[in-house]
């Protein structure tokens, strides 16, 4: 299939969309003097806020308001105090951390050494967050006095530290999640710059500023974070003054942003590997040749350059460039639908079969999955597409219930563990991030070694053989690395983009 013929797909299922397109218009007439709400559009709403219960982008943009980890990355990429006063890793596997007196909860009780201990073994027996905090032994924590502890993991992880920043790492109350119990994810209390004050699901969630907040304080009084799933309705509200902040602006409204006088465009490479995900445990995608026959029929380029047209890059490997230890070398596969028809038949498939792709409301993957249903055509797989609301999907994928699906996993550190460890570990099936329900001896040996070994060439050749089976075994497709791209007023300043996907609205301010 041509370029030009998928182009014209994409016009087709875009035109309603930019027929919209509301060029000029601002949103100028904010008096940033007297604003004291900082409103953001979102393309999904969360799923839960508690921070043990899921591990996906949309909830950590809201927990990082709210919670705090016992440490934190500075400017360098390093790993620092936050919570915590100090921290020291006492030898391969043992930890200990010293918490700052003095800091208080959202409902005003003071942080405790035994909050920080029960927050921790909460995430080490939590199965969303297994591959983060899987290693931590629950049974080893030491209380030494009234502010330190220690604990110990069950091996070496190199990049352990590095988990300790994820919201899935975040201080909890003890009382206020046992006082809760099941509604904690609609009550969440944690010792963030914000509080929680609201959540209409599927609308907004409302936080306001926490006064007794133990960091700087936030220029402004209240949050709103809306769900706004339709890209162009975000890039609306953008222009029409509605919200201050819009995440993942489509990359059909680029330049309409860029052209608005109004408005500002803030781009960031991201962590993020988009792909084509198969149920490796349901035929016929348990069958390595039907995975092949698939690649071989898709264009990739042709796809990302469509549906993307310029954002982002084209992957050729299960993990982001930014990653420590990417391949650049391994297996590729090029457009080839000869070779695809040969490998349908011999896997029993001559006249092809029919299946079900599913994607979530983000346009540029819709438009994905439309263009790969179409080029599968050519093969004889007749391709139904079908768009699910971002909770549903989530809870959906974890059950097992998809056939083919698309989809992003973002590292969420330059380390290799946590971009390969999720998506790929026998240990992360289903809820914890494992959705292709890949399991490979091999690679879970390989993916332990790695956690073990110290960075090196040995820790590296680790890595890279990870890279090498899964080109062979191909338990997905990669489609393209990510690009955050967001949308601000001219007025917002001191936004600070993260490649993992999840910002610090706290620190915006407000300015000519």
């Amino acid at each position: 299939m041509s370029k030009q013929t998928i182009k014209k797909i994409v016009f087709v299922l875009t035109v309603a969309l930019m027929l919209t397109a509301l060029a000029g218009c601002g949103g100028g007439q904010t008096d940033v003097t007297e604003k004291d709400e900082l409103i953001v559009a979102t393309a999904y709403d969360a799923k839960s806020l508690d921070p043990h219960a899921v591990n996906e982008v949309a909830a950590s943009n809201v927990m990082l308001q709210i919670y705090n980890t016992l440490v934190v990355l500075d400017e360098n990429g390093e790993v620092v105090p936050s919570l915590a006063e100090s921290f020291e890793q006492v030898d391969d596997v043992t930890y200990k951390f010293t918490i700052r007196k003095g800091v208080k909860f959202h409902n005003g009780d003071e942080v405790t050494v035994e909050d920080a201990v029960f927050s921790l073994q909460r995430a080490a027996t939590s199965p969303a967050v297994a591959n983060l905090f899987g290693d931590i032994d629950p049974d080893s924590f030491e209380i030494i006095d009234d502010t330190s502890f220690t604990f110990q993991l069950k091996g070496a992880n190199t990049g352990f530290l590095y988990n300790l920043v994820h919201p899935g790492a975040s201080i909890l109350s003890k009382k206020a999640v046992e006082e809760a119990g099941d509604n904690y994810a609609m009550n969440p209390v944690g010792t963030g710059p914000f509080k929680f004050v609201d959540w209409k699901k599927g609308d907004r969630i409302e936080l306001e500023r926490f006064e007794d907040y133990f960091g700087e304080k936030p220029a402004f009084s209240k949050m709103t974070i809306r769900a706004i799933p339709e890209a162009t309705n975000r890039t609306i509200e953008l222009e029409s003054g509605g919200v201050d902040v819009a995440y993942d602006i489509s990359a059909n409204d680029v330049d309409r942003i860029e052209e608005n006088e109004d408005l500002r465009l803030n781009r960031l490479v991201d962590n993020q590997t988009q792909y084509l995900g198969f149920n490796n445990q349901k035929e016929p995608f348990n069958d390595k040749r039907v995975r092949h026959a698939i690649r071989y029929a898709l264009d990739i380029p042709a796809i990302v350059d469509a549906a993307w047209k310029g954002v982002g890059d084209v992957a050729i490997g299960p993990m982001s460039p930014n990653i420590n230890y990417f391949k650049a070398d391994i297996k590729q596969y090029e457009n080839n639908i000869e070779k695809a028809k040969e490998l349908l038949a011999e896997a029993g498939y001559p006249d092809g079969f029919k299946t079900k792709l599913w994607t979530n409301e983000r346009q540029e993957r819709i438009d994905m999955a439309t263009i790969i249903q179409s080029q599968l055509k050519e093969i004889g797989i007749e391709v139904e597409v079908e768009i699910l609301e971002w909770g549903s999907y989530l809870e959906k994928l974890g059950n097992g219930e998809q056939e083919m699906f698309i989809i992003g996993w973002t590292g969420q550190s330059s380390d290799p563990d946590l971009a390969l460890y999720g998506p790929l570990s026998e240990e992360t099936l289903g809820a914890g991030a494992n959705f292709s329900f890949f399991l490979n001896d091999r690679v879970n040996e390989l993916l332990l070694q790695g956690r073990r070994t110290p960075d090196s060439p040995e820790r590296e050749a680790i890595y890279h053989e990870i890279q090498d089976i899964f080109a062979e075994e191909l338990p997905w497709i990669p489609l393209c690395h990510g690009e955050a791209v967001v949308g601000t007023q001219n007025y917002v300043k001191n936004l600070e983009l993260t490649p993992f996907g999840f910002h610090p609205l706290y620190k915006i301010t407000f300015g000519e």
